[in-house]
C-alpha cells in the first residue's frame, strides 16, 4: 500500500535526511527519498546533511555523507504513496504545493503522539542526538504500520 514514501522537513539537511536514512534501513524493499519546503528560498539546493546530522548518523551506523538536498515540487509529492513531514506547518505547505497530495500527508510522529519534530539547525549537537533518538521511534512506528 504505502510502497513510496517521501519524508519532508524544511531544508533537508537536519531532520529528513536522518529519518531517510532509518526508514531505508528499515525497509530495505520500499523506495525511500527526502525533500525539504524551503531548499530552494534557504539556499540549500544539493547541499550535504548537517554535520550533526552526518555524525549522529555515523555514531548509529547509518551513512548519509552522500546526500543532496532538494525542493519539494509537485512532481515530487506526486510520485509517492505517503508523504511525512515533521510539523503541522508543513501539512499545508505540501497541500498548497500539491491539493491531491494532502490526503497521503501525514506527521512523521503521529504514531508516538509527538506533534511537531523541531527543526534543531542551529542547535548544539546534542539537540541532533535528541533528534535521532525521536526519529527512531517515530520511523520505527511507521515500519510496524506500513510493512
Amino acid at each position: 500500500m504505502f510502497n513510496r514514501i517521501l519524508v519532508v522537513c524544511t531544508g533537508n539537511i537536519c531532520r529528513s535526511p536522518i529519518a531517510e536514512a532509518l526508514l531505508k534501513a528499515s525497509l530495505p524493499n520500499h523506495t525511500i527519498a527526502s525533500a525539504g519546503t524551503a531548499v530552494t528560498v534557504s539556499r540549500l539546493s544539493n547541499h550535504c546533511a548537517h554535520e550533526y546530522s552526518q555524525q549522529v548518523c555515523e555514531e548509529n551506523g547509518l551513512d548519509v555523507s552522500s546526500h543532496a538536498a532538494r525542493q519539494l515540487c509537485p512532481e515530487l509529492c506526486a510520485q509517492f504513496d505517503l508523504i511525512l513531514v515533521m510539523s503541522h506547518e508543513q501539512i499545508e505547505e505540501v497541500a498548497q504545493l500539491c491539493p491531491q497530495s494532502r490526503s497521503k500527508t501525514m506527521l512523521l510522529g503521529h504514531w508516538i503522539g509527538q506533534g511537531d519534530i523541531a527543526d534543531p539547525i542551529h542547535q548544539p549537537k546534542a539537540s541532533f542526538e535528541h533528534l535521532f533518538k525521536t526519529l527512531v521511534r517515530a520511523t520505527y512506528s511507521w515500519v510496524q504500520k506500513v510493512s
